[in-house]
């Protein structure tokens, strides 16, 4: 275990998330073309999702590399960046210099290698994670993705619903709640029956998801081959389905989620580190809020991405300098104190940064130590072969079919093994 200080460090700043509404007037404008200026300045772009925390990053960039000049171009989710993505590579123009992918649609695009530039650089190795660099590494030992950030999950929590509940605020009593995820749904009802009105977690989309990244083998196993009739997945939906009434019922990412952070929509949802800043942002203004250091059934992994360079690119060589840049460790420092983001680069996990971290929006939590903790329990890494992404889209439609009563959870069932047999 690492060493750590007892101080409080930097406080992580708030950030003002965009509404998806907002991001999604943003569009991914493709930047293929030969992008340099008359003076000979190369013009790259960035194509990001959601929050990664380079606006001042970019800023930075710019300023020390009038040659090389860099453009973000941001959309509200991976779903909105994944359209894009797909759609360009199949024509085989249209894309960035750089695209942001998420984890879990990293299989698939190992899988279409040929379309993206190899960033293997002898100098970088060692920089990731391991689990971080083998995702993001084909079978022929190419690596076709820098990592960003990784997604170490603890709880995000009303205090002041949770004392409207008669239930204890302090963090420390509250992970001491919920080793399993029985205790935290029997929390939950206990807390929906003291506390009208709102529910006990964000959305079933989200806790599914948060119960998924326990599971070794979700979707398929190792050798690729489609398996969703297996007892962990069953339970995980289960016990999702069985149990809509803790939720708000809410798409996650939808406009209504955003706005149920503004009317005590709900008191609980499962947080990544990238998450603190969605949260701060959506529920600016609300006072209660706190992190704890404890996650149902153990630890889990949520999300972390990787940046890309198309073969499109007509700058490859100054795009693959620039996304080397970024995923350094020193920026993905700053990048945690921007948004929360946890870095997935070895050298960043002990910077004093990090480490001593707090926010101030989540009661001054000591982020920095709870991640670093949340980080070290993870003990599985799902495996994600070239259809998890497709899979989990169905997956989490099932989901939202008995969230929203349009039908049962054994129709919505067999519907989604039927779409994940049209996928096969």
């Amino acid at each position: 275990m690492r060493t750590r200080t007892n101080g409080r460090g930097r406080r992580l700043r708030p950030v003002a998330a965009a509404t998806t509404a907002a991001l999604l007037a943003l569009t991914v404008v493709g930047c293929s073309s030969d992008d340099s200026a008359d003076d000979g300045t190369v013009e790259l772009t960035i194509a990001t999702f959601n929050e990664f925390g380079y606006e001042e990053l970019i800023k930075e960039w710019n300023a020390d590399n009038p040659d090389i000049q860099v453009k973000q171009k941001k959309v509200g989710t991976w779903d909105d960046a994944k359209e894009n993505l797909f759609t360009k590579l199949a024509s085989g123009s249209g894309l960035s210099d750089i695209e942001a992918i998420e984890g879990d649609a990293m299989p698939a695009i190992l899988a279409e290698s040929d379309a993206f530039v190899d960033l293997t650089d002898p100098e970088l190795e060692g920089r990731w994670l391991d689990w971080k660099a083998e995702a993001a590494t084909n079978a022929d030992g190419q690596m076709i993705g820098y990592g960003t950030d990784a997604g170490p999950e603890g709880i995000c929590y009303r205090a002041d619903l949770f004392k409207k509940a008669g239930m204890p605020t302090d963090r420390a009593e509250v992970a001491k709640r919920w080793k399993t995820w029985d205790d935290y749904f029997a929390d939950g009802k206990e807390f929906i029956s003291k506390v009208k009105g709102t529910a006990w977690y964000d959305s079933s989309q989200g806790t599914a998801q948060a119960m998924l990244n326990q599971v070794e083998n979700p979707f398929e196993q190792d050798d690729n081959t489609i398996d969703v009739e297996n007892p962990e997945l069953a339970e995980v939906w289960k016990a999702v389905t069985g149990n809509v009434d803790l939720s708000t019922r809410l798409s996650q990412w939808g406009d209504d989620w955003v706005a149920s952070f503004q009317n005590d929509g709900f008191a609980t949802m499962a947080c990544p580190g990238w998450m603190l800043g969605v949260v701060s942002g959506n529920a600016e203004g609300v006072e209660g809020w706190d992190f704890a250091d404890v996650f149902p059934g153990g630890g889990g992994n949520w999300g972390g991405s990787f940046l890309t360079v198309p073969a499109q690119s007509d700058h490859p060589e100054e795009a693959k300098e620039f996304a080397a840049w970024i995923t350094a460790p020193e920026q993905q420092v700053r990048a945690f104190e921007a948004i929360g983001a946890f870095p997935s680069q070895v050298d960043a996990l002990d910077a004093p940064e990090v480490l001593e971290a707090s926010n101030e929006f989540f009661n001054d939590a000591p982020v920095g130590e709870i991640l670093s903790n949340r980080a070290e329990a993870i003990t599985v890494q799902p495996y994600k072969g070239p259809k998890y992404s497709d899979i989990l889209q169905a997956f989490q439609a099932a989901v939202t079919r008995v969230d929203d009563g349009s039908t049962s959870a054994d129709k919505s069932w067999q519907t989604f093994l039927a779409d994940v047999e049209r996928l096969g």
